[in-house]
């Protein structure tokens, strides 16, 4: 598909508005999306552009995306990161920010964050932090992105302490979700991201777990079921952002899987080779199911029914699946003792009453959860 061949009214063009009174935005899904992005994010009305990116997206649409914004008038820099989990440091952060700060961005202006979840949450936290504050934009090339870290304004970066404990809540001006991008994504990465999807069906959407079931095939192979499942992952996380915007609440269900995935991702040192993100979701996910049928909260039928259509996908489900192990009892538990949602020191999870019927579950006795870790462990 040539420029020229795309238009501003794309007609296969995919809407979602995030109705956040005076930080309202849309989320645009659609495939060639990347090459009319000048002329969307120029009516934004800024007159330059920082574009944050990562040595493998880099090559492949950083010179589309700046000649896209440059055809527009705007002032563009690029600045190239290495790709990776361990790029979202404190380093990485004041290397963004003084980039940002050279290429002479104001509040006016936009930051660009090209890249998948990594590249988003550091770039939005560098974003929030410029000047008190600057624009941007994401433009998330991963499934995993597109579907979750782009939308309701997460960013920030890990620490040796946890993931995502160091940052803010700030709003992007813009998502553009070009699903054509997500032909260059390995395998590996598309099954990962798919986990999110997924993940919205298990919160509070049967009915979008079953059409999963049906057409997650034609996600993975770019027919026009893709535009819809991000669609409609970008619709359920941007109705409970609304709700809930700073996760006092209801928000906090998006985490469903993510207590066990988190600690995942840190007992494994961050390290992709071994585990990436939506892998740890995909077993976390599958865990806090079973984790609810063994407190007879959720019918044994819908855990295995659950785990079942992730290990058709090609996902993880188990911790033995975890390459190099997952580590003991008391490492879980500790890994898991840092999580955001812990207060007063008692960890609170979200559990399940069945498929669609996720609900925070607070004070979780640790007892349970480390009985129940020992037989995840030797399962």
């Amino acid at each position: 598909m040539t420029s020229a061949s795309v238009r501003m009214d794309n007609p296969s063009l995919i809407t979602v508005p995030v109705p956040l009174g005076d930080r309202a935005y849309e989320i645009l899904v659609g495939r060639g999306l990347i090459e009319s992005a000048g002329a969307r994010i120029a009516a934004l009305g800024a007159r330059a552009a920082a574009i944050v990116t990562d040595e493998h997206v880099e090559p492949l649409y950083a010179a589309t995306l700046a000649a896209s914004l440059e055809a527009q008038g705007l002032r563009v820099s690029v600045t190239t990161l290495p790709p990776g989990e361990a790029t979202k440091s404190y380093a990485s952060l004041e290397r963004v920010c003084d980039a940002v700060l050279a290429a002479k961005i104001e509040r006016g202006d936009l930051v660009v964050a090209l890249g998948g979840g990594v590249i988003g949450d550091l770039a939005g936290f560098a974003a929030a932090v410029v000047r008190r504050g600057v624009r941007f934009v994401q433009v998330p090339t991963t499934l995993l992105s597109q579907v979750d870290s782009s939308v309701g304004g997460k960013t920030g970066i890990n620490s040796r302490h946890g993931k995502n404990l160091v940052g803010a809540f700030h709003q992007p001006s813009l998502v553009i979700a070009d699903t054509a991008l997500l032909d260059s994504l390995p395998i590996r990465e598309m099954r990962a991201g798919y986990a999110e999807v997924v993940k919205y069906g298990l919160i509070d959407d049967e009915r979008f777990f079953s059409w999963c079931e049906a057409n997650w095939q034609g996600v993975f192979a770019g027919s026009p079921e893709r535009d819809e499942a991000v669609a409609q992952s970008c619709r359920a996380k941007a109705a409970v952002v609304v709700r809930d915007e700073h996760e006092n609440g209801d928000r906090a269900l998006l985490n469903l899987g993510h207590t066990f995935g988190h600690a995942l991702e840190k007992i494994t040192a961050y390290d992709s080779t071994r585990l990436v993100h939506g892998e740890g979701v995909a077993i976390g996910l599958c865990q806090a199911f079973r984790f609810s049928a063994s407190l007879d909260l959720c019918p044994p039928a819908d855990a295995e029914r659950v785990e079942a259509h992730l290990k058709a996908a090609g996902l993880p489900t188990r911790l033995s699946q975890v390459p190099g192990g997952c580590g003991t009892v008391d490492a879980l538990l500790d890994a898991m003792a840092q999580d955001k949602k812990v207060k007063g020191g008692a960890l609170t999870f979200i559990l399940a009453r069945g498929i669609g019927r996720s609900f925070i579950a607070p004070g979780i006795a640790a007892d349970e959860i480390r009985t129940f870790l020992a037989g995840e462990i030797s399962a």
